[in-house]
């Protein structure tokens, strides 16, 4: 087969694609109007942060198979490749213990306030009952999305001696002596602390909005590690504002642009800005699964997938 890497990606994933006897094409440089130019005798994509919508795949007239370096499909137009018979593959086996060690680095630094105290000694400050935190030991901790994200979170969460708690609307039958399965009000009635691990789609695009913010019988910390649009900031301030939520941890923010190289500053400038004011807002830029190991594992992930069905 002739593979077109339109994104750059851990080197392995062309050495192993070579070393089967296909043949891999590298145009993570081309623009569009280029793309589109090169794709008629390619029978493999593989993609990371590019969008690919079907004006583009449309020119692959011999493509069998869609490869994403990554979790989300979200820059991936699925339903023009399912309508086409084309197979999608994605790797979040390969960065989901990045993203669970992540979820447990946020949520530790906003119950110990770590950054705060942090950027206070750097200041010559020495506050130390002003930054009196809480221990995680004894806390609920509830996970919302139970596919791979969600499951590494839950796994890095079995020594500190929390309740576990996880629902998903599409998914019966995964819990455990460590996960207890749940609806999503025995979850919002009983949590501390909620995760978010949840793909974005129509149904999940501003999925922890004013009402489900709400819906919580105590202040909560939220974490999100997936996708910046699952969260509605505006309602999150104002939850912050009015002490309904104590803290949050994002990863990933509403106005990230969709190739992830940053922020797009023209979309609510107002919102952010009110965001930003938060002391008790911890942000990463999308980093959860950018580790050293979790690259090279997510190029071995997907390489197994694409020769499995080659």
């Amino acid at each position: 087969m002739t593979i077109a890497f339109i994104d750059s990606v851990h080197p392995l994933l062309a050495e192993k694609l070579t070393a089967a006897g296909h043949s891999c094409i590298d145009l993570h440089t081309a623009s569009d109007a280029e793309l589109v130019q090169q794709l008629s005798d390619v029978e493999g994509i593989v993609v990371r942060s590019r969008q690919l919508g079907g004006s583009v795949l449309s020119h692959a007239r011999q493509l069998r198979f869609v490869g994403r370096v990554g979790a989300g499909l979200e820059n991936i137009d699925t339903a023009w490749c399912k309508a086409k018979g084309i197979s999608v593959y994605n790797s979040p086996e390969g960065n989901r213990d990045g993203v669970g060690e992540l979820c447990v680095m946020l949520l530790l630094m906003l119950l110990k306030h770590a950054a705060r105290a942090n950027e206070q000694v750097h200041r010559g400050l020495w506050l130390r009952e002003e930054n009196r935190g809480s221990d995680l030991h004894g806390k609920t901790v509830g996970i919302i999305g139970y596919g791979h994200m969600g499951a590494a979170f839950a796994q890095k969460l079995s020594g500190f001696g929390v309740r576990v708690l996880a629902h998903d609307k599409y998914k019966q039958g995964y819990g455990s002596d460590r996960v207890k399965e749940v609806s999503l009000e025995e979850l919002q009635r009983a949590c501390d602390v909620v995760s978010l691990h949840l793909p974005l789609t129509a149904e999940t695009q501003h999925y922890a909005n004013a009402a489900f913010l709400a819906g919580f019988a105590k202040p909560i910390h939220l974490l999100n590690t997936s996708r910046g649009p699952v969260v509605h900031t505006a309602a999150l301030s104002d939850a912050l504002d009015k002490g309904t939520a104590i803290g949050a941890g994002l990863h990933v923010l509403e106005f990230e642009r969709p190739d992830l190289s940053g922020l797009d500053p023209t979309m609510d400038p107002h919102t952010l800005k009110r965001l930003l004011a938060h002391d008790r807002v911890l942000l990463t830029p999308h980093i959860a699964g950018v580790t050293h190991e979790g690259k090279r594992e997510m190029a071995e992930v997907l390489a197994s997938k694409i020769l499995a069905h080659a």
